[in-house]
């Protein structure tokens, strides 16, 4: 029987391939490194689910600025700096969540409406429908497929033709975007 050995591609030209654009090389440079990524975010941050999370995250911040790698070699320990980074991060900010079932909470909820607060609400939805207005056509489509039209990520992936790192990205900073637009309309 005829043994077929394929040449180990190096980091560094991994690294490479993926600098200029290459999914198969992101794909083996994640495979490669995500459980050592997860091991490190799992010692800081003290949970697997959210050690997993990270880890997603570490990996589409790596891959956005991965042409800022200036020596491929050194993928691996940027990649940890990454992770540290942004677990400290998760920390500082993290709060407690607390999962309540929906049936809890519409039991809980009490309807004490008053003609103010109908005014309030529409002044809230015409300022969100005034600050989409000002954002560029990628942020507000994408937050208008996913909060009006109510489209999952993989939905949005196929429709934008993105991948879903991507799509969590465009709204994260759709959402910061639209943040300081309601702001900037109520300092007015």
């Amino acid at each position: 029987m005829e043994t077929i050995h394929r040449p180990l591609t190096s980091v560094a030209q991994l690294v490479e391939s993926a600098q200029l654009g290459d999914r198969d090389a992101q794909t083996a440079l994640y495979e490669r490194y995500r459980e050592s990524a997860i091991a490190l975010a799992y010692r800081k941050v003290g949970n697997w689910d959210e050690a997993e999370e990270l880890v997603q995250d570490v990996f589409i911040h790596a891959f956005d600025r991965i042409e800022q790698l200036r020596v491929p070699e050194a993928f691996g320990g940027w990649l940890r700096q990454i992770v540290r980074r942004m677990a400290i991060n998760r920390l500082t900010r993290r709060r407690t969540a607390i999962a309540i079932d929906s049936e809890v909470l519409e039991a809980i909820h009490t309807s004490s409406n008053t003609p103010l607060d109908g005014v309030l609400d529409g002044e809230r939805h015409e300022q969100v429908r005034s600050g989409l207005q000002r954002l560029g056509d990628v942020d507000r489509e994408t937050l208008e497929a996913f909060y009006m039209v109510g489209q999952s990520l993989i939905e949005m992936a196929e429709h934008f033709e993105a991948p879903i790192g991507t799509i969590k990205r465009r709204l994260h900073v759709a959402r910061k975007r639209l943040a300081r637009e309601m702001e900037s309309f109520q300092a007015l």
